[in-house]
């Protein structure tokens, strides 16, 4: 992970948030992503990187500056 704190990472939901738990569709939320094909710009933090981890599952990451 890069120091830079303009550094920014690209996240695009993959799947569906129906049927999954609480924590998820609200970590989806907190990352700006409420539906399939949606993109996120986020600043490349650990807290971001950890809820990318928690739904890795539903997002895909595009491109990181």
């Amino acid at each position: 992970m890069t120091t830079d704190s303009n550094a920014k990472i690209i996240v695009e939901q993959t799947g569906s948030a129906i049927g999954r738990p609480a924590s998820q569709r609200a970590t989806l939320v907190g990352l700006g992503l409420n539906k399939i094909g949606r993109r996120s710009a986020l600043i490349d933090t650990p807290a971001v990187r950890g809820m990318i981890a928690k739904v890795a599952h539903l997002v895909r990451v595009l491109e990181t500056e």
